[in-house]
């Protein structure tokens, strides 16, 4: 059956077209995002839900969509949705980071050019009849000095622009490394440094527990006398009542805003302020904009109710279709060995810790730890999936840990889970081979070679004669056929494990029957998803 998608927001008719080219059954209704009732009504029918800044993705919302595997927002910011809760669900959250990218920088340079010349109150004046010529004494961009706080997508697209109005460029940026500022043409700094140099300082951040009130009134005192601001990110960046201060004392010579703290701003300390010039949240507003990241949610999402491939995602690992098909094999198998893991263990786990060797260290990690922890948490939560499974993890106070090393042995690549309780500790480990097929290779150290099946039997004895026939005669006398069977011991004499892949589950009478011989110390029944 196809997926089906709601596109509950305006969206391009060229946006809707892909999701039907790509064989997605979709419903494209405008009407449903400004209603609440109906989108309760209705979500539960879709796999996928294509939004704008309309529709309200809440925690009630979410319960309510019960097939729901994404949601796709046509554009940056996701503050219409209840991302914690949709984590929780399980349901992966995608934006469009780059489809507005030129149109959100153009916009700041627009402002700054617009703060510098005065241009909107020079332009009342003139439409109202005044000639106020020595009124609005403005200032060059070229040879001063830009200070760009946040030097990524559109902060680097900045930069550039101003390098080519032949402003002199710093910035303050964490992640930006010195080899990529030389690069871009720009100085790195640090913050204090910025607010020191600046004659006009942009911000291109999102709004984070670090980043909120950046600017605030202690850091705008550091700044130059005459200092412009332009802010085209997120309200919340910038103290608004301490920005108006510094205007009306004069240190700050205008402002920009295109974001507020709180939007709709009808009302701001800033309004009415020589100087200020403010815009509704244009930042996307253009028609190419709206245009490319209405075309590029349909493209992600279609990728990803299709192949499994995972871009921009907000609350999971992305994986590219190239990515979703190489380590598709690998996913599996970091999942069956959390799953392995998590049936066997019957008290609360402290930590997972992973061991990637060999080739598979070089594949999306983040993905394959989300595959292994779903594997451990499916035990006792069987909804989790790769979404909402570290977050459930988390909030039982699980500790993550991964290592990687180079080839060590006689498998090209291979995954060693361990679980950690407060009185043991348990690893299992995998690969695949070249048949694409996950195999279980090494349980509590012990060397095997198992096929992985969707019903399997696990079993922990010393190693003595009689345990293969008591296996065998007691799965064939009650009619469970063993579909392969795989033995494994420490030494002679010693530890020794069995798996036992069945073609149906073992009842639990035959199961009593092989705990009652009294040769086995555990005897454990296993499911797997092996499709």
């Amino acid at each position: 059956m196809a997926p089906k998608v709601l596109v509950s927001d305006k969206l391009s008719e060229t946006a809707v077209q892909i999701f039907r080219d790509r064989g997605i059954d979709v419903t494209f209704d405008p009407s449903i995002g400004k209603d609440k009732e109906k989108l309760l009504s209705v979500i539960g029918e879709y796999d996928g839900l294509a939004i704008r800044s309309a529709t309200k993705v809440t925690e009630k919302v979410l319960e309510a969509a019960t097939n729901l595997k994404v949601v796709g927002r046509a554009g940056i910011g996701v503050d219409n949705v209840d991302i914690p809760a949709a984590s929780k669900k399980g349901v992966i959250v995608m934006n469009t980071p780059f489809g507005n990218s030129v149109t959100t920088a153009e916009h700041a340079i627009s402002l700054m050019m617009a703060v510098a010349r005065q241009i909107p109150e020079a332009n009342a004046s003139t439409h109202a009849g005044k000639w106020e010529k020595s009124g609005f004494m403005g200032v060059e961009l070229f040879n001063k000095t830009l200070g760009v706080i946040g030097a990524g997508n559109i902060g680097g697209i900045v930069c550039d622009r101003a390098l080519g109005l032949k402003m002199k460029v710093i910035a303050y940026d964490p992640f930006l490394s010195a080899e990529r500022a030389v690069k871009m043409g720009v100085t790195k700094v640090e913050l204090d440094e910025l607010l020191a140099r600046a004659d006009f300082i942009t911000l291109h951040v999102p709004l984070t527990d670090k980043t909120r009130n950046i600017l605030s009134a202690e850091n705008l005192a550091k700044t130059k006398k005459g200092v412009r601001i332009i802010n085209c990110a997120r309200g919340g960046l910038v103290d608004e009542a301490a920005l108006a201060e510094g205007i009306k004392s004069g240190h700050v010579a205008g402002a920009g805003l295109d974001v507020f703290a709180v939007e709709p701003a009808t009302e701001s300390p800033l309004f009415g302020l020589p100087n200020v010039v403010v815009t509704p949240h244009l930042g996307a507003s253009t028609t190419e904009a709206q245009e490319n990241v209405a075309l590029q949610v349909a493209e992600q999402m279609s990728d990803y109710l299709l192949s499994g491939a995972v871009s921009n995602a907000l609350n999971m690992p992305s994986v590219t279709a190239e990515e979703a098909r190489i380590m598709g094999p690998w996913l599996k198998l970091a999942a069956h060995l959390g799953a392995f893991a998590g049936q066997l263990t019957d008290e609360p786990i402290k930590a997972v810790n992973i061991l990637y060797d060999g080739k598979v260290a070089e594949m999306n990690l983040e993905a394959l730890s989300c595959a292994a922890i779903a594997g451990v948490m499916k035990a006792t939560n069987p909804d989790v999936n790769m979404v909402s499974a570290p977050v459930v993890a988390r909030e039982r106070g699980v500790q993550f840990s991964t290592t990687t090393q180079e080839k060590s042995g006689v498998f090209d690549a291979y995954i060693k889970l361990t679980v950690v309780t407060a009185t043991r500790e348990r690893s299992i480990a995998g690969t695949v081979f070249s048949d694409g097929k996950p195999r279980f290779i090494q349980i509590k150290g012990i060397t095997i070679d198992a096929e992985v099946g969707a019903h399997m039997l696990y079993t922990t004895n010393e190693d003595v004669p009689g345990i293969i026939g008591a296996l065998g005669n007691t799965m064939g006398e009650n009619g469970v056929n063993i579909a392969n069977f795989t033995l494994g011991r420490s030494e002679a004499g010693r530890d020794a494990i069995a798996l036992l892949y069945l073609d149906a589950p073992a009842p639990e009478p035959v199961l009593e029957k092989l705990r009652a011989t009294g040769l086995f110390r555990q005897v454990r029944p296993l499911v797997f998803d092996a499709a």
